[in-house]
């Protein structure tokens, strides 16, 4: 079962190790990122943990995007979750204040919230992609939460959310337009995910290093 391949990307024509080139070297981006953003991470250890998982993020989607196996899609998937998960605790504990416990149970409140409103964004057409659109309209919730309390920091969530809008755009648009064009745009998820990522986790770190009124 684990090791069944599938062919779920525009670029893919075979099953060979090398069947999506671009998809697979877009996945550096990730590691560009990580080693861009580390050394802005010092002294915030949530930071520097975020930091690892976007480095492990592109180790595992150049897994799946290589073998186009079941395990491969689980390597690309895992450390996603856990990015997210990570954030949200991070942040609902250091921009709001809230204490331990009620951050970790905020964090296991984004099972409940992803799977009331992906059945929506499944509704708009988005496919496979609804699955991370819950994850910008996330982000520009805590935004507007916080536009009084820490402005800076809510600009960065917000554009950070619309990238990341434009970013889901590109992995939806993979499937329908390979016709026209046989690459497809899954390499520009990668792309601008890398860059997402890599700014997602400055505004945090910058947040904590910056006392804002």
């Amino acid at each position: 079962m684990w090791t069944e391949q599938f062919d779920g990307y525009c670029e893919r024509v075979d099953f060979t190790f090398w069947s999506e080139p671009v998809n697979v070297l877009t996945n550096l981006a990730f590691v560009l990122a990580a080693l861009y953003v580390w050394p802005r991470t010092r002294d915030v250890p949530l930071a520097r943990a975020m930091t690892v998982v976007l480095m492990l993020i592109g180790v595992g989607s150049f897994a799946f995007h290589t073998t186009a196996t079941r395990w491969g899609a689980l390597a690309d998937t895992a450390p996603i979750l856990g990015f997210i998960l990570l954030y949200i605790f991070a942040a609902t504990r250091d921009f709001f204040g809230l204490e331990r416990w009620k951050s970790v149970l905020v964090t296991l409140l984004f099972f409940p919230f992803a799977a009331a409103t992906m059945p929506l964004f499944a509704k708009l057409g988005l496919g496979s992609s609804s699955a991370y659109a819950p994850v910008p309209m996330l982000i520009f919730i805590y935004a507007y939460l916080l536009k009084d309390k820490a402005r800076k920091t809510a600009r960065g969530l917000a554009v950070g959310a619309g990238l990341l809008c434009l970013s889901i755009g590109f992995r939806m648009l993979d499937g329908p337009i390979c016709a026209l064009w046989p690459m497809g745009t899954h390499f520009l998820w990668h792309l601008l995910n890398a860059v997402v990522l890599a700014h997602m986790i400055a505004v945090y770190a910058n947040h904590i290093g910056v006392k804002e009124t």
